[in-house]
């Protein structure tokens, strides 16, 4: 971040205005530390010992510096090991004139800060710098250059700009063109070479880190450093919640750098790998910069620069020993360990941050998460209808498209995974109210179904279902009716009366014959399924619960509101019993409770119970859950009661959808 180049600009300003003794130390070594003050005090004149004892010349300057009425500056630039400072650190001066020591370092330790020590961290450039800094450097040479492009490409690093704007200049081409290198080659082929670096460089871009990686490698625990950056390396550089690398995953991948741990007398392995372990790697990293570690936040604790990131990922696979199969293990840990810590229910921004962390892993892993055997790695479903039941049903839609352009690609047309994101589409569309879409998806998805897997394969009648469904949701009440009749007649040739599929057909076809005006029939449908999910699933289980919700539901449309009143109170109660309060199958029944209390003329009990569960709502789902959102809305029409208009019913009264 041109931490040497700021120093010495200090240096320089302070020589002109009043430092005497000025001593400018490369101190990555001891060594160079001892021979800068010995040489020093050679230069002085200070009486010095006929044996030529480097180290005890060094002790002369010290003395000097503590006892001199001249005005010093020592500038110890980029230290590497504070111990390395051990009895070198140029005394506090006692004279007048005074002196003083200005450190540059990458580290970030607590033997270089102290009491009487100020520390100034140096950031990359703000937008506006390096603007500023790329417009002087290429000096017109690209009247079009996008120079606010290229600074956004190198993460505002200055090494990295000042590199990249040196081989900008050294190899006459535009910016653009420049920007078009840097993404299709590698880091260290983008930046000049070694005899022509700018501003007195030393090392291109890459070395530093790999200079930086060697020194935290070897700190302990040893050898961890460098597996954990390339875990990290994969995931979102804005931020990556450390449950996601003490993860059983992470910890997984990072015990196989590690030796085969030693047997105890019982025969049980010791050693390995824990969280602990994982924390003090990150402390070390974080001390090397090689990344942040805030233990203060909450989900983003660890943020590594888009550029270590590349140079990481660059050099792992650059590196002979580590080939496609092992590439491909090191997605899968980081992608398994992301699904570990998804949470069931997405109560706080953790949902985001993975979907984040996916998105960017997905983008680096290339065709590290697909395989012709495996599929496609399931987080990347998971984090799709994670993004669409948070409400967010367009860019659902989006990911859907690029994921099934994917495995078009990795794994062609015909490969179950491939099918399965084409069902996500359809039903991401019709969710989007593209029902018409949704049904040709599912009309052209199925054709294929029968072709590839055959009538009875459970994806095939998962399809038929959902095209069902979609039938109903276009409007087309009577064939989304005929289509579960006889969807529900070819299940039971090859399924078992008590499976869970059958039961779930037995509910969707119940509930398109009660909007297709038979309401009897289906509460008599309804009672059945309530026998017979009882007796195939048990009383507490959440479809079990939710079919005695759906049952309210129709006898109040039936007319028998206070008995649908009556129902909600008593499953209520049943599911508290069994489901935690915040529990999105109680909150929703919570829903369905204050609208049949509203039906029955309890309306200022509707709205006092609607404000009670949409604060419940916003704390545990977000405001843009749908759920929150429909709960929102039907606070609206009790407060007001339009005519009309009416309250938005939950999950309970919506077909159940088949897929992953």
């Amino acid at each position: 971040v041109g931490k040497t180049q700021l120093a010495a600009d200090y240096a320089r300003r302070a020589w002109q205005q009043k430092v005497e003794v000025l001593v400018w130390v490369n101190a990555a070594t001891r060594d160079g530390i001892v021979s800068a003050y010995a040489d020093t005090a050679v230069r002085l004149g200070l009486p010095l010992d006929e044996r030529d004892d480097p180290e005890q010349a060094a002790q002369e300057f010290l003395i000097w510096a503590e006892t001199t009425d001249r005005c010093w500056l020592v500038v110890l630039d980029d230290v590497h090991r504070p111990a390395d400072l051990n009895g070198l650190w140029p005394p506090a001066a006692t004279s007048a004139a005074g002196g003083q020591v200005l450190v540059t370092t990458r580290l970030r330790e607590a033997a270089l800060t102290g009491a009487d020590r100020r520390t100034l961290d140096i950031d990359t450039f703000t937008e506006a710098e390096a603007r500023s800094y790329l417009t002087a450097k290429l000096d017109g040479r690209d009247p079009a250059a996008d120079v606010d492009g290229l600074a956004a490409d190198l993460g505002f690093l200055p090494l990295a700009l000042a590199q990249a704007a040196a081989y900008i200049v050294n190899a006459a081409i535009s910016c653009a063109a420049y920007r078009q290198r840097l993404a299709t080659k590698l880091l260290a082929r983008s930046v000049p070479g070694v005899g022509y670096l700018p501003d007195g460089h030393g090392r291109i871009v890459t070395a530093t880190w790999e200079l930086s990686i060697d020194h935290a490698d070897r700190h302990s625990p040893v050898g961890l450093a460098r597996p954990l950056l390339c875990l990290a390396s994969v995931l979102d550089p804005a931020g990556i919640p450390q449950a996601v690398l003490t993860s059983p995953p992470s910890l997984d991948y990072l015990n196989s750098y590690l030796p085969a741990p030693a047997a105890s007398p019982s025969g049980e392995n010791r050693g390995g790998v824990d969280g602990t372990m994982v924390d003090e790697v990150l402390r070390v990293l974080h001390r090397h910069s090689l990344l942040d570690h805030d233990r203060t936040a909450t989900h983003r604790e660890i943020r590594v620069h888009q550029l270590i990131r590349r140079a990481t990922r660059e050099n792992l696979t650059a590196h002979p020993d580590f080939g496609p199969l092992r590439f491909a293990k090191l997605v899968h840990s980081a992608a398994d360990a992301l699904l570990h810590i998804w949470p069931p229910i997405e109560r706080d921004q953790l949902g985001r941050i993975l979907r984040a962390n996916t998105t960017a892993l997905r983008h680096a892993a290339g065709t590290g998460l697909y395989s012709p055997d495996a599929g496609a790695h399931p987080v990347l479903f998971h984090a799709t209808t994670s993004l669409g039941n948070t409400g967010q049903v367009t860019a659902a839609i989006t990911v859907c498209t690029e994921l099934h352009t994917a495995c078009l690609h990795h794994l062609g047309p015909d490969h179950p995974d491939t099918m399965v994101i084409r069902g996500n589409l359809a039903r991401w569309h019709a969710e989007a109210g593209d029902t018409a879409g949704a049904v040709t998806k599912c009309e052209d998805l199925l054709a294929d179904m029968l072709r590839v897997l055959g009538p009875d394969h459970p994806d095939t009648l998962a399809t038929r279902n959902n095209w069902a469904s979609f039938q109903g949701e276009a409007g087309n009440v009577a064939a989304a009716v005929t289509a579960y009749e006889d969807l529900l007649a070819d299940m039971l040739k090859v399924l078992d009366l008590q499976d869970p599929r059958i039961l779930t057909v037995h509910s969707n076809l119940a509930r398109w014959r009660s909007v297709a005006g038979d309401i009897a029939g289906a509460i008599t449908a309804y009672e059945h399924l309530l026998a017979d999910r009882i007796r195939a699933l048990g009383p507490d289980h959440p479809r079990t619960l939710t079919t005695r919700g759906t049952l309210a539901d129709w006898r109040g449309e039936a007319g028998d509101v206070a008995g649908a009143v009556s129902a909600y109170e008593d499953l209520l109660a049943d599911m508290l019993k069994v489901l935690d309060p915040q529990d999105p199958y109680v909150l929703i029944t919570r829903n369905n409770l204050a609208r049949w209390q509203g039906e029955a003329g309890d309306v200022a009990g509707a709205v006092s119970a609607y404000e009670d569960l949409l604060a419940d709502m916003l704390r545990v789902l977000g405001p843009d859950h749908r759920e929150t959102r429909a709960t929102q809305h039907n606070l609206a029409y009790w407060r007001q009661r339009p005519t009309g208009e009416q309250p938005r019913n939950s999950l309970s009264q919506k077909p159940s959808i088949a897929g992953p």
